[in-house]
């Protein structure tokens, strides 16, 4: 069997699972402006090319494109209201996955793999900022816990690999989400694709936006394409089997609240606001630490929020026939 600790020959081969996604077209997006380099190979993987819950087709999938490095975007993902349906589904389906690309990484000699997980992977009781050191210190929120403990076996596969081959896996820890082709779809997706969907559907049919929840949560959002400059540094440059956590700082957070007034400005809607407090806030709060990122990276600069807002909203409005609702 071959091992990614033999140096292998030639240019970058970097196959990316879920490369129709939110993330992995953002990713083709920053690699096609600039991010690329002369000689490299950029896969682009979609559901359509291989399910990843069978073993079967990851192989053949690896046997064809033979990879010498791997971003694992791929995952069955919804929002919290799917989570909170569906915990066995999200738990086996995603173990399938995650064990699938990581072992026929291993086996095809792949030198790095870079996969994504989710604050949601963090504790629910625990002290604030979340930092990458305190994943496994204690359960997850009960809502999404099938996800949740499916995303940090990525973490425990990656050291054992690390500690039985060497092999340098890691994974990035993003905060919320959210940018061009997103999962627009209003009862199963994240919070901000479904906010920009109802508020364009408001502003269209000209009735008031029902926001689910009281608007008092606390979140972190990050730009797909800021999240997409930030895998690509560190597939290139990141050398700690560690997780590193993609996100703005913690003065960066927002209400949920914050988040409607943005993409109401973002689509200019005049409307009324109405908040359903019968609807599930979810977790009311998850600080994430970005200071391990700022030592590595302390220059990079993070799209400003409501112009990402507005680029997103732009985008929905000018797709709505393509995109996933």
């Amino acid at each position: 069997m071959q091992r990614a600790r033999e140096q292998m020959e030639g240019p970058m081969r970097v196959l990316v699972t879920g490369g129709s996604g939110l993330v992995g077209r953002a990713i083709e997006r920053v690699v096609k402006e600039g991010e690329g380099r002369e000689g490299e190979e950029w896969i682009f993987l979609s559901s359509k090319d291989a399910n990843l819950v069978s073993a079967e087709e990851t192989r053949s999938v690896f046997q064809k494109h033979r990879p010498t490095h791997v971003i694992h975007l791929a995952a069955m993902v919804g929002g919290l209201y799917k989570n909170m349906r569906q915990n066995l589904d999200f738990w086996r389906d995603n173990v399938h996955i995650n064990d699938n690309v990581l072992y026929m990484s291993q086996e095809f000699g792949v030198m790095k793999v870079v996969s994504c997980l989710s604050t949601c992977v963090f504790p629910d009781k625990t002290t604030y900022p979340i930092d990458e050191t305190m994943m496994h210190n204690g359960a997850p929120h009960e809502s999404n816990y099938g996800y949740a403990y499916a995303k940090r076996m990525i973490d425990v596969h990656n050291r054992a690999c690390f500690q039985q081959y060497g092999l340098r896996y890691t994974a990035v820890i993003p905060t919320n989400i959210f940018g061009p082709h997103d999962n627009f779809n209003i009862e199963d997706c994240h919070v901000m694709p479904g906010l920009v969907h109802k508020t364009y559907l408001a502003k269209k049919e000209g009735k008031p936006l029902q926001v689910w929840g009281s608007g008092r949560a606390l979140r972190q959002f990050i730009y797909s394409v800021d999240l997409a400059r930030l895998f690509v540094w560190v597939l290139r440059e990141y050398d700690e089997v560690e997780p590193i956590i993609g996100s703005v700082g913690e003065e960066d957070e927002l209400t949920i609240k914050d988040a409607v007034d943005a993409v109401v400005e973002g689509f200019g809607f005049k409307g009324e606001v109405i908040y359903d407090t019968s609807k599930s806030d979810g977790q009311i709060k998850k600080t994430a630490s970005n200071a391990k990122l700022r030592k590595y990276l302390p220059d990079f600069k993070f799209t400003p929020f409501k112009a990402a807002v507005k680029e997103t909203c732009d985008w929905l409005a000018a797709n709505y026939d393509i995109v996933r609702k």
